[in-house]
C-alpha cells in the first residue's frame, strides 16, 4: 500500500478512536505536517467521510454525529480464517516484516458483528499449537513489498546490502522470487554483479531502487527450492558424504532440501552435505531410522560410534 494511502487509514483510525484530536495533534501522531493533514482529510471527504471541525478550546476533528462505518462483510468461516492466518503468521515467525498482529486482529474485532466477534475471540482463546512458537528476523516491511513489486513486474533494481560479515555493497539484481524458510525471508534472482542467481537475505537489505526493466525466471524456476539448495551449499565447516540404503524417493521423505544434496547410489541414495557440528549430524543420520554408510569424513564415523554407545548405555542393565 503507498505511504499515502495507508496514513489516509491511520487517520482514518485515529478519528474513529479518538475524535476531537487538533491538527497538531493528528501531525504529531501520524509523523506528519499540518498541510498533510488537511490534505488527507479532503481525501477522506472526497470519499464520502463526512469530517467535521470544531473550533475552540474543545474543538478538533472528528467524523460527522451518527456515522460510522459499515460492519466489515465477513461470515463467520471468513472470520475465522482470517483470525487464524493472523495467529498462524505469528506463530511461524512469517509476520516478522509485518510484526502489528494484534492491531490487526484488534481492528477485525471491532468492526465485526457482536456474535462472530465473540466466536472469534473463543476461537483464539482457547487454540493450542504443538510447534513451539518459532523466533523470525524481521525484514523492513517496504523493502519486502518493494521486492515483491520488482519481481512480480520483472523490474531491475539495485540493492544496498550487507553481508553476513558487515561488507557492505550494492547489487544490481532482477528479483525473480520471495521466499519464507525457517523464520527468514530471501529473495533470489539474477544477480548482476557476479552474473548468476543468487540468494540474499532480505533482513539484510537496508534500500531498493528500481532501475530498469529486467529479465524474468526461465520456466522452470523455483525460488524455494534455489534457497534451500543455496542453503545446503553454505560452506559449513565439514563436508559429508553419506550412503542411505534406502531409494531417493525415500531419502527425500527423511531429509529437509535443506540438509544437503540427493542422487542415485548402487546402494540407493548418497547424500552430500556440510556440517558445521559433526556430533549434530551424527545424531541426525542416527534419527533417520534406516541403514546408511558414512563415506567421509572418518570423524563423523567416530561420532556416529559415539551416539550408539551412548544408546546402548540406556538400555544396558545397572
Amino acid at each position: 500500500m503507498a505511504p499515502s494511502a495507508s496514513r489516509v487509514l491511520a487517520l482514518l483510525e485515529l478519528l474513529q478512536a479518538r475524535p476531537g484530536l487538533t491538527g497538531p495533534e493528528l501531525a504529531q501522531r501520524l509523523d506528519i505536517d499540518e498541510r498533510t493533514v488537511r490534505r488527507h482529510l479532503r481525501t477522506l471527504d472526497d470519499l464520502g467521510v463526512p469530517v467535521v471541525a470544531r473550533r475552540g478550546r474543545h474543538g478538533g476533528y472528528r467524523l460527522l454525529p451518527g456515522y460510522r462505518l459499515p460492519p466489515l462483510m465477513l461470515t463467520g468461516d471468513e472470520a475465522v480464517a482470517v483470525v487464524l492466518g493472523l495467529l498462524a503468521a505469528e506463530r511461524t515467525g512469517l509476520h516478522a516484516a509485518a510484526p502489528a498482529v494484534a492491531a490487526a486482529r484488534a481492528k477485525l474485532e471491532r468492526v465485526l458483528p457482536d456474535t462472530v466477534r465473540d466466536q472469534v475471540r473463543a476461537v483464539a482463546d482457547v487454540l493450542g499449537f504443538t510447534a513451539p512458537a518459532r523466533a523470525a528476523t524481521p525484514p523492513d516491511a517496504d523493502v519486502l513489498l518493494a521486492l515483491g513489486t520488482a519481481a512480480r513486474d520483472h523490474t531491475r533494481v539495485r540493492l544496498a546490502y550487507r553481508s553476513w560479515n558487515g561488507t557492505s555493497s550494492e547489487r544490481d539484481l532482477d528479483p525473480w522470487g520471495l521466499t519464507f524458510h525457517a523464520g527468514r525471508w530471501y529473495v533470489s534472482g539474477h544477480d548482476h554483479n557476479r552474473d548468476d542467481v543468487r540468494n540474499f537475505r532480505v533482513d539484510r537489505i537496508a534500500r531498493v531502487h528500481v532501475l530498469s526493466p529486467g529479465s524474468g525466471p526461465p520456466a522452470e524456476y523455483d525460488a524455494a527450492e534455489q534457497v534451500v539448495v543455496g542453503i545446503a551449499a553454505v560452506g559449513w565447516a565439514h563436508p559429508m558424504e553419506v550412503v542411505l540404503h534406502v531409494p531417493v524417493d525415500e531419502a527425500r521423505r527423511l531429509l529437509p532440501r535443506s540438509a544437503g544434496t540427493l542422487a542415485p547410489h548402487p546402494s540407493g541414495t548418497l547424500f552430500s552435505g556440510r556440517a558445521e557440528h559433526l556430533d549434530g549430524a551424527a545424531r541426525m543420520l542416527a534419527g533417520l531410522g534406516v541403514d546408511f554408510t558414512v563415506v567421509t569424513p572418518s570423524e563423523l564415523q567416530s561420532e556416529i560410534r559415539a551416539v550408539a554407545e551412548h544408546l546402548l548405555r540406556q538400555v544396558s542393565p545397572p
